[in-house]
């Protein structure tokens, strides 16, 4: 056992062989990229009003944006952990075309355009939608509420989740689940006490990303939900009404903000990706 775990290839390769086998004119694209990811983000830096920031982000427009961001992100990423896990759990353990259409259908938010995607979900939820027409007769109205940002954001953020925990699934070695398995446990034991925990840092790179694309997400909020302050209005529309009523200096303010949280995010997610490291 020792002789063969000693034959494993090292999982990072040491600099020696990273400098023999990657080519010099790489550094050329590398450079390029990181000038036009890091260019646009100083013009932003340079270009904030620090001196009045504390006061434009302490506004009340502002304040309640930020609230309904963070508060409709939050209750979204909680709802595509708890549907996402089951979801990405059946989609790695079965096969056929059956599932492989699905596995595609849950997939197709990641193509689609902002305002398509809020057109699909207004023809669905809204008032005279598939769905939204029933529960209307109900007087229950989805359309132009904070339960409708609620819904985009799990729209466009769901797939995500799910294809991190996928790839955190698929790492997983069978024979565990089917050890567990054979020595007497049920598939929840197994689920619970095999799959989840050894999946768990995928699952919460996958909850840090769900997160993100919620909070920034724009196009088919203000397609579906519209931009009514304190009840839609969150940061990305925010910062749209601001350039919109020519201020510029809050929608740069608002843009730095929602900077920092990415940071915070991106720190994060670097953070679980370590520890998939470990945990494996």
């Amino acid at each position: 056992m020792s002789a063969r775990l000693d034959a494993r290839p090292s999982a990072r390769p040491s600099g020696r062989l990273n400098r023999a086998t990657t080519p010099g004119w790489l550094w050329v694209p590398f450079a390029l990229v990181l000038a036009l990811t890091l260019g646009p983000l100083a013009g932003l830096l340079l270009n904030v009003p620090w001196a009045q920031l504390p006061g434009l982000l302490a506004e009340p427009e502002v304040q309640r944006s930020l609230a309904l961001s963070l508060g409709t992100a939050a209750i979204s990423t909680g709802l595509c952990a708890v549907l996402g896990v089951p979801v990405a759990v059946l989609m790695t353990r079965l096969r056929g075309t059956a599932v492989d259409l699905a596995r595609g259908a849950l997939l197709v938010p990641l193509v689609l355009s902002p305002v398509v995607s809020g057109l699909v979900l207004l023809f669905f939820w809204g008032r005279y939608g598939l769905f939204g027409s029933l529960l209307d007769t109900l007087g229950i109205r989805v359309g132009f509420s904070p339960a409708a940002v609620v819904i985009v954001q799990v729209f466009v953020s769901l797939p995500f989740f799910i294809v991190s925990v996928m790839t955190a699934l698929a790492g997983i070695d069978e024979e565990l689940e089917l050890s567990a398995a054979t020595c007497g446990a049920s598939a929840n034991q197994v689920l619970r006490y095999i799959t989840v925990p050894l999946a768990a840092p995928g699952i919460l790179v996958g909850t840090l990303l769900a997160f993100a694309r919620s909070l920034g997400e724009y196009g088919a909020t203000i397609t579906f939900a519209g931009s009514i302050d304190g009840q839609t209005r969150t940061l990305p529309l925010q910062i749209s009404l601001a350039l919109n009523s020519a201020r510029p200096d809050q929608a740069l303010g608002v843009c730095l903000m929602l900077v920092a949280i990415y940071l915070v995010v991106l720190v994060a997610a670097r953070f679980a990706g370590r520890l998939t490291a470990v945990w494996r």
